[in-house]
């Protein structure tokens, strides 16, 4: 598809700090973790204990219901905590990194002259399965479905947001690899969304991919988004979805026949005093990475984008799935007048504050929710900032009732979290919009399957 789909509905937030394209290799961290909650829906099995040592690669936990998908240590050393909370909920596999611990072999093959049974079971084995997500519902993606096509958005329009193409620079032939060994996983293509309005890099240059072009404010780079304007999902479809970066892993899977899940990490925001790039590993401690960074002591650090990510701890994990670590004032504090001030220095996705008069500037926001919940209203404030020919509100009101064939009418097989979290942003009665949309799709899985 050579022409731009341009999108108008959306809402750029523009905040201070966003990273600059440097990149410094973060201190090697003590602690690794695995989080069973950073997956929907996934009941955790362990295949370790505490006090036994691992090597990169080997399996520390898999899903219950599809015993297939393992899930394999980052890095070779010793478990030294199995981290529980409510009724033995399993929180967090804690290994602490050892020198010369080794590393799983895995078969190092050129994917093409791979059938799709070997990649497939290569994938799985190595723990990076957990990568490819389905839609409908977000989840990981099912081995033994076939997708219609699998989509990778190669651009992030989030706040703070990492930059793809900078992250992916001189890795061309290893992402090709990884999309090699993809595209045999589909019927369909391996389809990547391509932000129209900055350099393509390599990606236009890349073989066996369909590429498509958009251009608009967030949630554009949302891959949702873009599969909603280019094929629709319809009640029965499968698609796959899975990140740029991510891409890499699989690539390198096949190109040295071990597990490398070194990656790039943007530390971005308000409160950091050098917003650059971090060279770590998956499931790293945060404190390797942002010590010595935050130049305040009252900041809410993010593992993700501030529109989805999570609240952590200075000593808390990487997110699996996240390539951000955003860090913003806590914004505790009582502020005077409040929503009274004419607002130079605050910013207003409804345009109430003189400083709409200056699209262009950053702002430093935090994490105050100004309000808590209240009635849901009507304002028509969703319609503008959702992109898709759905209705946002009477979809949520379906949710809330639990009516299954209602959210299916109003199309809850198209959406996920991070393609409402702007409608949450700018709520007006404080409704939990993504935790509500994930009720209903559990609901949905229960339902339906």
């Amino acid at each position: 598809m050579s022409d731009v789909i341009k999108l108008r509905k959306g809402l750029d937030i523009k905040l201070t700090g966003k990273a600059e394209l440097t990149t410094e290799s973060a201190p090697t961290a003590n602690t690794y973790a695995l989080k069973p909650t950073d997956f929907h829906g996934l009941t955790p099995k362990l295949c370790v204990k505490a006090d036994q040592e691992v090597k990169t690669g080997d399996s520390l936990f898999y899903d219950k219901y599809n015993p297939e998908i393992v899930f394999t240590s980052p890095v070779g050393g010793k478990i030294i905590s199995i981290n529980r909370g409510e009724r033995r909920k399993i929180l967090e596999v804690v290994i602490k990194a050892e020198d010369n611990a080794g590393t799983v072999e895995f078969k190092k093959a050129d994917p093409k002259e791979l059938s799709k049974e070997e990649i497939k079971d290569q994938i799985l084995k190595s723990g990076l399965w957990p990568f490819i997500k389905k839609r409908p519902y977000g989840i990981i993606a099912i081995p033994d479905e076939s997708p219609k096509n699998i989509y990778i958005s190669t651009f992030d329009t989030a706040p703070l947001a990492p930059n793809y193409g900078y992250i992916l620079e001189g890795e061309q032939e290893t992402f090709q690899t990884g999309v090699n060994a993809l595209a045999k996983l589909t019927e369909g293509n391996v389809i990547l969304g391509v932000d129209a309005g900055s350099e393509a890099g390599f990606f236009n240059d890349l073989k066996n991919v369909q590429v498509n072009k958009f251009s608009g404010p967030h949630p554009t780079g949302n891959v949702g988004i873009q599969i909603h304007h280019t094929n629709p999902i319809n009640k029965g479809d499968v698609v796959w979805t899975i990140n740029p970066q991510d891409v890499l892993f699989i690539g390198r899977l096949f190109g040295t026949g071990k597990l490398d899940l070194s990656k790039k990490v943007a530390l971005a925001g308000s409160e950091v005093k050098a917003p650059k790039y971090f060279s770590t590993i998956l499931g790293a401690n945060i404190s390797s990475i942002i010590s010595g960074s935050i130049s305040s002591d009252n900041a809410r650090i993010i593992s993700g984008n501030v529109l989805t990510g999570k609240k952590v701890n200075a000593d808390g994990y990487l997110g699996f799935y996240d390539s951000v670590i955003s860090v913003i004032p806590e914004g505790d504090e009582y502020e005077f007048m409040g929503w009274a001030t004419l607002g130079l220095n605050k910013f207003s996705a409804s345009k109430t504050f003189i400083s709409s008069l200056f699209p262009k500037k950053n702002y430093t926001m935090n994490a105050n929710m100004h309000g808590g919940e209240r009635a849901f209203v009507l304002s028509g404030q969703y319609e503008k900032l959702l992109p898709m020919d759905i209705l946002p509100v009477h979809l949520l009101k379906s949710v809330i009732v639990n009516d299954i064939d209602k959210m299916e009418q109003l199309g809850i097989y198209e959406v996920v979290e991070e393609d409402l979290a702007l409608c949450e942003y700018a709520c007006t009665s404080k409704i939990k919009v993504q935790d509500t949309l994930r009720k209903g799709i559990e609901s949905m899985i229960k339902e339906l399957g």
